[in-house]
C-alpha cells in the first residue's frame, strides 16, 4: 500500500475518520493516495481541497474529461502510474468513447500528444504542461500566449496551470511514499462539482 504506516479505515478516529467518511468509496475503500496522510490529517484535508477545487469544481469551464487528460498527461511525464491508471480510468468514463480514450492514452505512452485525436487548443494545452513540468524555469510570457492564441481564455489558461501543478505535487506524494493502487477502486471521482464539501464518489 505504501512505504510508511496507515491508518485503516474501520480504526480511525476523531477528524481522521469525518475525513475518511467524506471520501470513501464503495465498501467504505479509501484511496491509498489519500490513506497515505492518515498520520497527519490536516495535510490529508489539504489535498482534499485542493484536488476537489482544481479538478472537480463547477465554477471550471474546461471539460473535466480534458483536465483528467492533463492529468493523466503530466503522470506519464512523471513515470507515476499509480495516478496514470487511475485518471485514466477515470478520463475514459467521463469521454464514454473507448476508441479515442485509447487513442489519447497511446500518444500519451508513445510522448507524442500532437497525434492524439484532440483539437488544436487541447494539444497546445499539452505542449504547456510538458514544459510546466519538466522544464518550469524557462517558461515565458509567450508559451501563455500561445495559449491565448490557441483559443483558452486567462481563466482556462488558470485551470490548466493549476491542474498540471496539482498532479506534479500528487504525483511526488505517490512516489515518495510508495503508494500502490493496491485495494484501491479505479477512476471514482466525486460527482457534486458544485459542493467542495460533497466527496459523494461513483
Amino acid at each position: 500500500m505504501s512505504w510508511i504506516r496507515t491508518i485503516p479505515f474501520d480504526e480511525a478516529t476523531g477528524k481522521l475518520r469525518k475525513l475518511y467518511d467524506r471520501v470513501t468509496g464503495p465498501g467504505n475503500n479509501v484511496d491509498n493516495i489519500m490513506m497515505v496522510h492518515s498520520l497527519r490529517p490536516h495535510a490529508m484535508e489539504g489535498h482534499m481541497a485542493m484536488y476537489k477545487n482544481v479538478l472537480h469544481h463547477s465554477a471550471n469551464t474546461i471539460p473535466k474529461w480534458f483536465l483528467e487528460v492533463l492529468g493523466v498527461w503530466v503522470s506519464a511525464l512523471n513515470k507515476c502510474s499509480y495516478c496514470v491508471e487511475h485518471h485514466y480510468s477515470g478520463l475514459q468514463r467521463l469521454l464514454g468513447d473507448p476508441e479515442r480514450s485509447l487513442a489519447i492514452r497511446a500518444a500519451i505512452e508513445a510522448g507524442t500528444p500532437e497525434e492524439a485525436p484532440l483539437d488544436a487548443a487541447q494539444i497546445e494545452a499539452m505542449r504547456y504542461a510538458r514544459k510546466l513540468n519538466e522544464a518550469p524555469a524557462e517558461l515565458k510570457q509567450q508559451d501563455v500566449e500561445a495559449l491565448r492564441k490557441a483559443g483558452w481564455d486567462d481563466g482556462e489558461i488558470l485551470e490548466i496551470n493549476q491542474v498540471c501543478a496539482y498532479f506534479s505535487y500528487a504525483n511526488r506524494t505517490v512516489l515518495g511514499l510508495g503508494c500502490s493502487t493496491d485495494g484501491d477502486i479505479l477512476g471514482l471521482s466525486p460527482n457534486n462539482s458544485d459542493d467542495p464539501a460533497d466527496w459523494g464518489h461513483r
